[in-house]
């Protein structure tokens, strides 16, 4: 009798938790955006609003001169690199057509003028049995992927990051309340995490230090890496700096080669060019870029997460198609999440054996 008493109550309580998570994914579904953005950027100003509430004395003062600064920081500075680089792709395009009608170049057939191009496709076709046209068609389809992708994550990175206007206003007026009552919110959600105080304790900090190593120590040297880059290659007198210190900028993310693959090529393009003097440039700034890179990474990651680099990787990529340009924080914090929780299953695992 009391298993029968109890079960309608735990299947009507299943049913109307269901009921209320289905009707709460589709009221935060549309604003998922930029609430994600709000509250990455409460956690990011956290040590700033705890400064400025000591010294306006109030929760709300603070809050409100943060979120009225938010808009001139981050809009203005992206407002003036997206127009840089549109300009410039217009550019190297208008450069890149130029410079193929004064090599005739009207097919990809065209291009067996250029003796290195014909060996190699005279050794593709002998040794794979490809022919020109084949490679073409997958060097067109996949570069019009590429496109597709590089043009809606540009426009994630910069302008439409935040959505529209509108989702960029509501991101405001969250970021506010999140700033406001950051704590209290934190607070209660602590307290609905059924572990024990020492694993809540270590949950957050993994998560907050993986958040802040990715900020830290994978985009901000991404970021510094891709000005230098460009700052060099502007030095040297190549075209479209902006452009290719963006590139850098998305490619520096990766666990291996990153600005290599911008600046060696230009290197070599110098070399191509006769300008031995700059090519040794680009090579040396290359180098000292790394260098600054090798240090500085480890210095802003040191000690605040233990996460590895294949984790990071995976989660970067993944997240950016899943959540957008906040995937580059979003997607490593959730993997770590579940690695965090798969190793407290070991321990209760563990523990359980043990007894």
């Amino acid at each position: 009798m009391p298993t029968q008493s109890a079960f309608y109550p735990r299947v009507f309580s299943l049913v109307v938790a269901a009921a209320l998570g289905y009707a709460l994914w589709r009221i935060f579904a549309p604003l998922f955006n930029a609430m994600s953005w709000a509250i990455f950027l409460a956690f990011l100003l956290y040590p700033v609003n705890l400064r400025l509430r000591r010294r306006l004395r109030g929760k709300g003062r603070a809050a409100g001169v943060l979120t009225v600064l938010t808009p001139i920081v981050i809009l203005l500075p992206l407002s003036a690199l997206s127009v840089a680089f549109v300009a410039e792709v217009s550019g190297l395009m208008r450069a890149l057509q130029q410079r193929a009608r004064d090599l005739d170049i009207r097919s990809f057939s065209d291009l067996q003028q250029f003796p290195l191009i014909a060996r190699a496709n005279a050794w593709l076709q002998q040794h794979t049995g490809v022919s020109a046209d084949q490679v073409r068609s997958w060097v067109l389809s996949g570069s019009q992927d590429l496109l597709q992708h590089a043009a809606g994550l540009s426009g994630s990175v910069f302008l439409g990051a935040l959505g529209s206007v509108v989702g960029f206003s509501i991101m405001l007026f969250l970021l506010f309340f999140f700033l406001r009552d950051g704590d209290a919110m934190c607070g209660r959600a602590r307290g609905l995490i059924p572990l024990d105080e020492h694993r809540k304790d270590r949950l957050f900090r993994q998560l907050s230090g993986v958040a802040r190593a990715i900020v830290l120590g994978t985009t901000l040297t991404a970021l510094l890496q891709g000005v230098l880059i460009g700052i060099g290659i502007g030095i040297a007198g190549l075209p479209s700096p902006v452009v290719l210190g963006v590139l850098v900028a998305l490619l520096a993310m990766l666990p291996v080669g990153g600005a290599g693959f911008v600046w060696v090529p230009a290197a070599g393009w110098l070399l191509y060019q006769g300008r031995w003097g700059w090519a040794i440039f680009m090579v040396a700034w290359g180098l000292m870029v790394f260098g600054v890179e090798s240090v500085l990474r480890p210095v802003l990651i040191s000690g605040r997460a233990h996460i590895s680099t294949l984790a990071i990787f995976v989660g970067v990529l993944g997240g950016i198609p899943a959540f957008g340009a906040i995937g580059i924080v979003v997607g490593p914090v959730v993997l770590s999440l579940v690695l965090a929780l798969i190793e407290f299953a070991e321990e209760n695992a563990g523990g359980r054996a043990g007894a």
